[in-house]
């Protein structure tokens, strides 16, 4: 399932953070990341899939 979710991330990072971890900070702190630049917000949208369980 990460491996989806990784997929998905790489298209809109916001949209696997929430599959991952729901509206919590780390979904807003993705978003606002997203906005700034699209590679923060892919980035830490693979930190939370890979390290959350």
């Amino acid at each position: 399932m990460d491996f989806f979710r990784i997929i998905v991330s790489i298209i809109i990072p916001p949209l696997g953070v929430y599959w991952q971890v729901g509206f919590t900070a780390q979904f807003w702190i993705n978003v606002l990341l997203t906005i700034l630049g699209y590679l923060p917000g892919l980035i830490h949208a693979i930190y939370i899939i890979l390290t959350r369980r």
